[in-house]
């Protein structure tokens, strides 16, 4: 046996253990659960050490596992950091791209820029995925991802701000017409509300005081949505009030589909961040993908 042969067992030991299971590190690699399950075993032959626990219904690693995995995870890194390093000096994007984007931001405006940078370069391949969880880019396996809000733990990451997310609160001016504008906040309780939740929670609506102080406020939920998407569409269908970004409904204002209310309460701006790994920042792929969504941000485009 070559001393090499044993390195698609680690790639499938460090995958297996980041996503907890054998089905799962199978999606990623594109190989069968047998498939992984057998790499391992081997590599566990290998060493003449048990790296997993294995029962009917869990996978946990050993102690030797855990010790195995730090090493394994540092030796990526070095190798990714090598990867970096030679290709630094290439001038196009090219491999694949793995992006993480939030779902309606992701869709309207960050989408149609990375399909234009993958028509330009060929060689540039997209994995996309659209999501409004947390995604950890380094256990995932994500090159670059697109976050709304403050980042509370960017341990490992480069993070570069593109713009901020304006929030206003809005109704169809059928609604408006049939049920009256409120006039101070505490009114929204007598009206319908469409509200956002993650995790089992509603949103909280952000709203700014007068002397800048950020209020939160969560409303009584009529209708509850998990997609900004679907907000909108029940917002514009005349449902009840809504807070929704600028950048999505800045056309139905404009247009008198919608109206903004309670803008007093108004000017809450949500950053809007790039993220990718320090380990792969000098990667063409993620350097010319990043410089595109700044250039955008900087004329508006974003907005």
């Amino acid at each position: 046996m070559r001393r090499t042969d044993h390195l698609g067992g680690i790639t499938a030991f460090v995958t297996t253990a980041q996503l907890g299971s054998f089905t799962a590190a199978g999606e990623r690699l594109g190989l069968t659960k047998s498939a992984v399950g057998k790499s391992v075993s081997r590599l566990e032959e290998r060493l003449g050490i048990k790296l997993f626990q294995r029962s009917t219904r869990s996978l946990s690693l050993t102690p030797d596992g855990e010790v195995f995995l730090m090493s394994c995870q540092n030796a990526i890194d070095v190798l990714e950091q090598a990867e970096a390093a030679l290709t630094s000096h290439i001038a196009y994007p090219s491999g694949r791209l793995r992006v993480d984007l939030p779902a309606a931001f992701g869709r309207q405006r960050i989408l149609p820029a990375l399909l234009e940078i993958a028509r330009d370069y060929p060689e540039l391949s997209l994995t996309v995925s659209f999501s409004e969880r947390f995604v950890d880019l380094i256990e995932e396996g994500i090159d670059l991802a697109i976050r709304i809000g403050e980042l509370s733990d960017s341990s490992g990451l480069v993070a570069r701000r593109l713009t901020v997310q304006k929030l206003i609160i809005c109704a169809s001016s059928d609604y408006l017409q049939s049920n009256g504008e409120p006039i101070i906040l505490e009114e929204l309780s007598q009206h319908r509300c469409i509200v956002g939740f993650r995790r089992n929670q509603p949103i909280s609506w952000l709203f700014k005081e007068k002397n800048g102080e950020i209020k939160r406020y969560t409303p009584p939920a009529t209708y509850e949505f998990a997609d900004g998407d679907a907000i909108l569409a029940a917002t514009l269908t005349g449902c009840g009030f809504a807070q929704l970004p600028l950048w999505m409904v800045g056309k139905y204002l404009e247009s008198g589909e919608l109206t903004e209310v309670l803008s007093e309460y108004s000017g809450i701006e949500i950053p809007i961040s790039a993220l990718w790994p320090k380990n792969r920042q000098l990667l063409p792929k993620i350097r010319h993908v990043v410089d595109t969504l700044v250039d955008m941000a900087a004329n508006g485009l974003l907005d």
